[in-house]
């Protein structure tokens, strides 16, 4: 879980709009992106952004 004093400091790198945090991601509804969070780290790299929802 990322602190929410972190979250609030965060923003996507394509648009810098505020993220959500869903699970092991930081999601940017408004592109349909998700950012994924390896070892409590956010990574915030558009290379590795994955679409959202993600698919099953």
């Amino acid at each position: 879980m990322i602190d929410s004093q972190l979250l609030d400091i965060l923003a996507c790198p394509q648009d810098k709009g505020p993220l959500e945090q869903h699970g092991d991601y930081l999601v940017n509804s408004r592109l349909g992106k998700a950012y994924p969070i390896e070892d409590g780290i956010p990574v915030l790299l558009t290379d590795e952004a994955v679409d959202w929802p993600l698919a099953n």
